[in-house]
């Protein structure tokens, strides 16, 4: 027989183990709903009416005399809440300082030009390397680095795990500086504090200089580069992933390059009239640069919420985790768009695999006809397609 006390204590174990399993079903769902908010909720900046597209045009340039930088946070992209982007520019010899970013990791494009990044991390180790057209960088988040362009300058697109992050919230190492007394800068450095004195009083962000010297450096003056992974990755110089006669897709991923743990890039190139078919990203969220040519996009949310709009050159799109979308070549040159993932893990689901894998009487039952019908659809993913011809 349960005594009065044994029914309380059942009670008590019962409330608690219901209150336990309600607080992890609310985290559960909080971490598998991040970022997915239904986009009516969002509202388009600008008084643009697009709610997955931005145009970098919209942004105001913080301009310096050794070069530009803009970006898109969800400040100005309300929907983009898994990454930023920034599109800078630098002059020959220009350096972005140094610098770190205390709560996002950053994965960066070269659009054009050459440049030197520094970086060190937390066990000590560093790395001086060189990047050119169609190289990446990744830095973990917290890493210590700077950015200086080479002959010719350069231009490249930065990207945050992190659409709340702002490129112009960075912790600069002027900024730092000038605001610690003297005394504590030559105890902290072994250096007298006049070594500091000519730095600007407050934030550089770009810094004028002279193009620096040829690498290999000596050892003791920035040629140490003993990190265990590297933070440089060739993706415009390696095989693509996929390619054929109507474009190529060309991946760079934490399996390809270890260090880049929270974030995949991948460059997609249609040719005219081609279409990147419809297919959904089960793990991240997409952000998008549109580097060259003319596309279309379309992103559909469920509960009957798609919206088209066309990309121009320099051009934002944004695509939350797990959203359906397409995007479409209509124009009269290759389309070339630059894609980043918050996710080092790359994974997609297209529909033409999903046919391929799907039993026809289930797909004949779905869409009211035949499973004769299906017979000439496709045996493998397509990726990148033109249509029946």
């Amino acid at each position: 027989m349960l005594t009065r006390r044994d029914m309380l204590k059942i009670s008590a174990a019962g409330a608690a183990t219901v209150g336990l399993t309600s607080a992890l079903v609310s985290q559960a769902s909080a971490e598998e709903t991040r970022n997915l908010a239904p986009p009516t909720t969002y509202q388009p900046a600008h008084n643009a009416t697009a709610v997955y597209k931005y145009k970098y045009s919209d942004s105001v340039k913080r301009i310096l005399p050794g070069g530009w930088a803009r970006e898109a946070t969800v400040k100005q992209f309300p929907i983009s809440e898994g990454i930023a982007g920034v599109d800078m520019t630098l002059a020959p010899g220009s350096v972005r300082e140094l610098h770190w970013h205390a709560i996002a990791a950053e994965w960066a494009f070269m659009i054009s030009g050459k440049a030197r990044i520094t970086i060190i991390d937390p066990q000590g180790t560093s790395e001086v390397a060189e990047f050119g057209p169609g190289d990446v960088w990744y830095f973990p988040k917290g890493y210590g680095h700077s950015i200086q362009a080479l002959e010719g300058g350069a231009h490249f697109i930065l990207t945050f795990d992190n659409g709340h992050f702002s490129e112009f919230g960075t912790f600069s190492i002027t900024d730092w500086v000038a605001h610690t007394p003297k005394e504590v800068l030559s105890k902290s450095t072994n250096l007298p504090a006049s070594i500091f004195s000519k730095a600007k009083q407050g934030e550089a962000y770009i810094v004028t200089r002279r193009v620096p010297p040829a690498l290999p450096l000596a050892r003791n003056n920035g040629g140490r580069d003993d990190s265990p992974l590297k933070h440089h990755y060739p993706l415009m110089s390696v095989p693509p992933f996929f390619e054929s006669e109507n474009g190529s897709i060309h991946i760079v991923s934490s399996k390809e390059f270890p260090i880049s743990q929270t974030m995949t890039g991948v460059i997609e190139i249609m040719k005219p009239g081609a279409v990147r078919e419809m297919h959904w990203h089960p793990n991240a969220n997409e952000w998008q640069y549109y580097i060259s040519g003319k596309g279309r996009m379309t992103v559909f949310s469920s509960l009957g919420h798609a919206e088209t709009q066309e990309y121009d050159a320099t051009d934002v799109g944004y695509v939350p985790q797990g959203f359906g979308h397409y995007i479409e070549n209509i124009g009269d040159e290759d389309l070339k768009v630059l894609v980043v993932l918050d996710n080092g893990i790359y994974q997609d689901i297209s529909l033409s695999d999903w046919l391929a894998k799907t039993p026809s009487n289930v797909l004949a039952d779905n869409f009211l006809n035949g499973e004769a019908d299906w017979d000439p659809r496709p045996a493998e993913k397509l990726f990148i397609s033109k249509g029946a011809q």
